[in-house]
């Protein structure tokens, strides 16, 4: 009997695990669903180190709210890498938001005209990991670099954030466009965090041309 019960208990707190880690992906809104770790291509020329990424799948980052920034050239698995430590995140029981950066700004400047900006801020500082992707893209309005102001501070040593960009970090104080501004988001921004910087060949490129050619 102690057994069974025992395997039932197991059974009900596996289940629940499951459901809980399926509900936090649903609410992750990942842009690559299926990215996990454990399928990333180390084949492919990027000079990823495994023992960072070894570090990164551990979740001690995530427990002391550091950041990862993740650079690259287009193509170079920017985005599905954030994804797979997301959802390495998610199964660790973290809430994860996936953004694009440029969309998070028209949502904020949507928020200040219907009065929900102040709430909107609250659901983004409770988030556990949130990934803005596309960092840099397009150059940043005045609005725009306060209100990421108010999401990084509200962040800054509680909460972790994967920024993936293709600009490297050495020329986002440039991108920011005012000094003050930057000085202030970079320091929360940079100097607790990791970087992985991809290095190759687009890989949507080459899995292109290797259809084509079989």
């Amino acid at each position: 009997f102690d057994d069974r019960l025992t395997m039932l208990v197991q059974s009900e707190v596996a289940w629940r695990d499951d459901r809980r880690v399926a509900r936090l992906l649903k609410a992750a809104k990942l842009k690559v669903s299926a990215a996990c770790i454990e399928d990333i291509n180390w084949r492919a020329s990027r000079a990823l180190d495994r023992g960072l990424i070894a570090t990164l799948a551990g979740g001690d980052w995530l427990r002391h709210a550091r950041n990862v920034l993740i650079t690259g050239a287009t193509g170079s698995g920017k985005t599905w890498l954030a994804c797979a430590l997301a959802h390495q995140a998610a199964r660790s029981g973290f809430a994860v938001l996936y953004v694009r950066a440029a969309r998070l700004f028209d949502e904020l400047q949507v928020a200040h005209g219907d009065g929900s900006f102040g709430r909107t801020l609250q659901q983004l500082a409770k988030v556990d990991v949130l990934i803005l992707d596309d960092w840099g893209l397009a150059a940043l309005e005045e609005n725009a670099r306060h209100d990421l102001l108010e999401v990084i501070d509200d962040r800054a040593g509680s909460r972790s954030t994967i920024l993936t960009s293709q600009l490297p970090v050495e020329h986002w104080h440039g991108w920011i466009n005012d000094p003050t501004l930057a000085d202030a988001l970079l320091d929360r921004l940079v100097h607790n965090a990791y970087r992985i910087v991809m290095k190759g060949e687009s890989l949507r490129r080459k899995n292109t041309e290797e259809e084509a050619a079989s």
